[in-house]
């Protein structure tokens, strides 16, 4: 039976066809639907982690044990697991482990383009690439086989158009034991424990592991060399391969699946009988490297940027200025974005905790904000123009640290959510007060990990798969790394919000602020529909400064200072009541149910 699926979601029918008993991760776009569909799964035990290294950890643990694990990631939290993939490459597994990543070329939804196949070739782990679902889901099962029967981790990596694309998909039935006990651990501390004087002995070993999978790789069906056209040859991997057969309909091809260690005969094979060879790939010339590495010669990056995607509007214009397509035949629509479509900023949604704060950081000029990662990363953007540094999931605490030990004169604050805070914001919050620190602290609470998809984190009293879980106190957490001055605030009380800024920035000491309010997804819905008295709004625009999407121009105008009146959309609005709270002249009121 064949079914559409997202490759996100053939990822997950993967694990459960092919026996995955553990499945771990972190939420990441384009990465995060995999483990909520692998939690349909009642088979498999899933869960949200605190991070990604400690999702890794965890399905290391397990998969000493003897079971099949994966844990997932987007590319960035590839760098925060990375440590755990590089000590397993050298303990080795019992049961199957793979490390799912979705890298974002494009940059849709992240802060950087960094190219995850770099990962494989620095831990010498053998990598896959599928190139559409049914390939995804396929992987999965070749990758766990491929880990036992090599004991080493394999990396499964996507990119955003395969993880959010979707292609037909062959349905098979689940193949495994799940009433099989548990065994008791098989210890062997020279090879599980990667102290210097054991792990030293395995280095050898895995370099040899490598150079024996290129045979593996030259044999793997995941690796096609198709013949078309001797003038031209293109190796591909990914989505990049459909693109490229696209605009190429008729050229000779390697489609490469597995991807490290490379299929090296097959690509000799594929030099030697084509008068020209091009490596299209995304981001990195990492197939590019090892070719040309072999001796082969061949042309990618001097024609293809190192940048964005590669779709077929791409690599018609690039391979058309070197005289590899003619400019006549490019064709028109191709692009993914029409020209013609004006921008929008985003911005956070009606109802949205967050606003009362970065309204009132906003109102601070001499206030310096260190962001994060999550919604409340729009406070970069207009109205609020609020923030002035994001790096990564809990920088914003260390970057505060380094604020204060520089002696800025500036007062300044360290803004992150609850589920980043749990991520990686503790470990900063202690150094800061181990270090007599003077930082402030605030902790948006909005109940969720909200940008990903809502989420669970420990501030919440439910786990992924729906059981009940113990909630984690914020605020206690906080006085135990020894944080004495921590205080919670209602989100929706702009006046409360403000006092509590002011006060923890001028507390001598670490100082916390939690700014306490629901996600309107996850609360308890509308609470009403406010409306503006334009016979009493003055124009002052002071509304427009929260950058609420239910807040629009009214048609009249202020004959005083020529401005457009407010007014508010009913359908959008959700009652939140900041506008009312933050308007001058009390123009805004809530509507009385009839």
């Amino acid at each position: 039976m064949k079914k559409i699926l997202s490759g996100n979601e053939a990822i997950a029918r993967g694990a459960y066809e092919y026996g995955v008993t553990i499945a771990t991760g972190y939420p990441g776009t384009p990465s995060s639907e995999i483990l909520e569909n692998v939690a349909q799964y009642k088979e498999i035990y899933s869960e949200w982690s605190i991070n990604e290294k400690v999702a890794a950890d965890a399905a290391a643990g397990a998969c000493y044990a003897g079971k099949r694990c994966i844990t997932t990631m987007k590319q960035v939290g590839m760098n925060v697991a990375s440590e755990v993939f590089m000590y397993t490459v050298y303990t080795g597994v019992k049961g199957g482990l793979v490390f799912i990543v979705a890298d974002d070329p494009g940059m849709f939804s992240s802060q950087n383009e960094q190219d995850n196949r770099n990962y494989a070739r620095l831990a010498k782990m053998p990598m896959f690439e599928p190139a559409d679902s049914q390939d995804a889901k396929d992987m999965v099962g070749a990758a766990l086989e491929l880990s036992e029967e090599w004991d080493v981790p394999v990396l499964l990596r996507t990119v955003m158009r395969v993880a959010h694309s979707a292609t037909p998909v062959e349905l098979g039935e689940r193949n495994w034991d799940d009433e099989a006990p548990t065994p008791p651990l098989l210890r062997n501390p020279q090879k599980l424990v990667a102290t210097a004087a054991w792990a030293v002995k395995r280095r050898p070993m895995i370099e040899q592991r490598v150079k024996d999978l290129v045979a593996v790789s030259d044999a793997s069906p995941f690796n096609k060399l198709m013949w078309g056209d001797r003038k031209l040859g293109i190796i591909a991997s990914g989505p990049v391969y459909f693109y490229a057969r696209e605009v190429f309909p008729n050229a000779s091809f390697l489609k490469i699946g597995m991807s490290y260690p490379l299929p090296e005969g097959l690509i000799r094979e594929l030099s030697e009988g084509v008068d020209e060879l091009l490596i299209i790939e995304e981001l990195d010339p990492f197939i590019e490297d090892r070719v040309k590495a072999m001796g082969i010669k061949c042309r990618g990056k001097e024609i293809f940027p190192p940048y964005g995607e590669l779709l077929t509007s791409v690599i018609e214009s690039c391979c058309a200025e070197v005289g590899l397509y003619p400019k006549e035949k490019i064709q028109s629509g191709r692009e993914v974005i029409p020209a013609n479509i004006p921008g929008r900023s985003p911005v956070l949604c009606a109802g949205c905790p967050h606003r009362s704060t970065f309204f009132n950081l906003s109102k601070h000029k001499k206030t310096v904000v260190a962001g994060d990662i999550g919604c409340y990363n729009l406070g970069a953007l207009a109205p609020f123009n609020a923030t002035d540094t994001m790096g990564a999931m809990g920088a914003s605490v260390g970057v505060a640290h380094g604020f204060d030990i520089a002696k800025i004169p500036d007062p300044f604050v360290a803004v992150l959510g609850d589920s980043t805070f749990f991520h990686s914001g503790v470990s900063p919050l202690l150094n800061i007060v181990h270090n007599n620190g003077n930082s402030t602290v605030v902790i948006l609470d909005n109940h969720s990990t909200a940008m990903t998809g809502h989420q669970d984190n420990p501030g919440l009293n439910y786990m992924l798969g729906g059981d009940v879980a113990r909630k984690i106190d914020i605020a206690n957490l906080c006085r135990a790394c020894g944080v004495e001055n921590v205080v919670n605030v209602d989100a929706f009380n702009v006046k409360a919000v403000e006092k509590a800024f002011d006060e923890a920035i001028a507390f001598d000491g670490p100082s916390v602020v939690i700014v306490d309010g629901p996600c309107f997804f996850v609360g308890e819905g509308a609470k009403g529909v406010y409306t503006v008295d334009t016979d009493t709004c003055i124009a002052c625009g002071t509304c427009f400064r929260l950058g609420c999407p239910a807040i629009i121009q009214a048609p009249e105008i202020n004959a005083k200072n020529n401005r457009h009146k407010s007014a508010i959309d009913p359908v959008l609005c959700v009652g939140c009541d900041i506008c009312a709270q933050t308007c001058p002249v009390n123009a805004i009121h809530k509507v009385e149910e009839a």
